[in-house]
């Protein structure tokens, strides 16, 4: 079984599903929007989520996507950071009793960052607030390049960009590991306000890349999704473009596919983007056709949109493999 490393911003969820649109308005957080925030508004809102009623779950994009190729079977680590507190904690044994091989820092400076998450009812849209504190500590020296060897693709999130010198050290020792390098565009905003920077990791260093339609139409700059994928698998070897309930498009070289959405009840769609990854990865790393993978994520997805968080529940997850088998079993016939 090939293995996978990832890096990210190691974050606990706090998920709180909304009434209405208010407390968007209050923090002037706009909707499906991810908003970085110092400590004291960090402290505000989640004061404020807390009368809703809350879920705490380890999270952060590249950690949910680790945390689902290990139980798919794959041997994964993950690489991050978390401050000297019960969050830290709660994060690290969350990744342990999945089987993550965990390379994690302590800061000393600041507290463990967590995302509060908005999801508003009837469209399960979500919208972050994130304060990432420790995870922000993280810096290209803490990177040893020990932790590369042997894997066979490195995921990365593009939350990361807030620190570019930390992505590119990142993307220069998976190269030099002879990894598989893949991104996660992660939220059309971040994209906007990196694009420079992200389109010259994408050319010299992605071989997958993976965006949504907001995402995907902020770093081609064109608004039909099959376009912008014509032109994402023009600059890395495979592209896939989400398009949410309407399913999704993958592209490799001349080959385009796409892949009808999954039935499901969705009441939340947080961490839908990296369970997909995960999927695809897991896939892909057997070597299955193009489309068959994207099937395998779109499977996965399902499952996730219909619990509250980023964890999905044992029934499902038994569901979910038996129909990943069956895909399996039918592309290699």
């Amino acid at each position: 079984m090939k293995s996978i490393l990832g890096i990210g911003n190691a974050l606990t969820d706090i998920l709180a599903v909304l009434p209405d649109d208010k407390l968007l308005s209050e923090f002037h957080l706009p909707k499906g929007s991810m908003q970085h925030v110092d400590v004291e508004t960090g402290d505000g809102i989640w004061q404020a989520l807390k009368p809703l009623g809350v879920k705490y779950v380890a999270g952060g994009s590249a950690a949910n996507t680790i945390t689902c190729t290990a139980i798919f079977g794959m041997p994964s680590g993950f690489i991050g950071k978390i401050g000297n507190d019960e969050l830290g904690l709660l994060f690290k044994s969350d990744q342990e009793q999945y089987g993550v091989q965990t390379h994690l820092l302590t800061s000393e400076q600041h507290s463990s960052g967590r995302s509060m998450v908005f999801v508003s009812g009837g469209n399960a849209e979500r919208t972050f607030a994130v304060y990432l504190g420790a995870a922000l500590d993280l810096v290209p020296a803490d990177l040893d390049p020990a932790w590369f060897e042997g894997y066979d693709y490195f995921h990365i999130e593009g939350y990361l960009v807030q620190n570019q010198d930390l992505v590119r050290r990142a993307v220069e020792l998976a190269r030099a590991a002879g990894c598989i390098i893949s991104l996660d565009l992660a939220s059309y905003n971040v994209v906007e306000s990196n694009l420079t920077f992200l389109h010259d990791i994408v050319e010299k260093y992605v071989d997958i890349v993976f965006a949504n339609e907001t995402e995907s139409r902020a770093f081609t700059g064109l608004a039909d999704p099959r376009a912008a994928l014509d032109e994402l698998a023009r600059i890395s070897s495979t592209a896939i473009v989400k398009v949410g309930k309407n399913g999704s498009w993958l592209k490799r070289g001349d080959e385009v596919e796409f892949v009808e959405p999954w039935p499901a009840d969705p009441v939340d769609a947080t961490g839908a983007g990296d369970t997909y990854a995960a999927g695809f990865l897991y896939a892909h790393a057997q070597g299955l056709p193009l489309k068959t993978c994207g099937e395998v994520g779109s499977c996965i997805a399902a499952k996730v949109v219909e619990v509250v968080g980023t964890k999905i529940d044992i029934p499902r997850w038994r569901i979910a493999k038996q129909e990943i088998r069956d895909l399996i079993a039918a592309a290699t016939r």
